[in-house]
């Protein structure tokens, strides 16, 4: 059906780790996916928490970017983007190699992932 591809993040979503953590960037043969997502909808978009399944492991993460086209002025991307968050928020790595939208600064939010980004779009 169409609703399926329209989504952003939801249960089952295949997603990408952009930040440096060691968790994040070995390889494995299964990627990581999104088992949970903390809202009341169930879909996350860009500054949304959800849970991830990564290399049999249960791990927090934040939303920095995903596929589906936002409200008009915000950045599309090619892969749905996550960072590895600890419990209380702090991020697991110490940099992000993608950019992140500016969008999140502005919610003043996950201050500690926003210091360890480079780049907004």
């Amino acid at each position: 059906s169409i609703t399926g591809a329209c989504r952003a993040i939801q249960k089952l979503t295949r997603v990408r780790v952009v930040d440096n953590s060691a968790l994040g960037n070995t390889p494995y043969h299964r990627p990581p996916k999104c088992i949970h997502v903390y809202n009341k909808t169930g879909v996350g978009k860009v500054g949304d928490k959800i849970l991830l399944a990564i290399k049999g492991e249960k791990k927090k993460a934040l939303i920095v970017g995903h596929k589906m086209p936002g409200p008009t002025m915000t950045p599309r991307f090619d892969s749905n983007n996550v960072v590895l968050i600890e419990d209380n928020g702090n991020p697991t790595g110490t940099r992000i190699k993608t950019p992140i939208p500016y969008s999140l600064r502005q919610k003043g939010e996950f201050s500690k992932v926003l210091a360890i980004a480079r780049n907004f779009v």
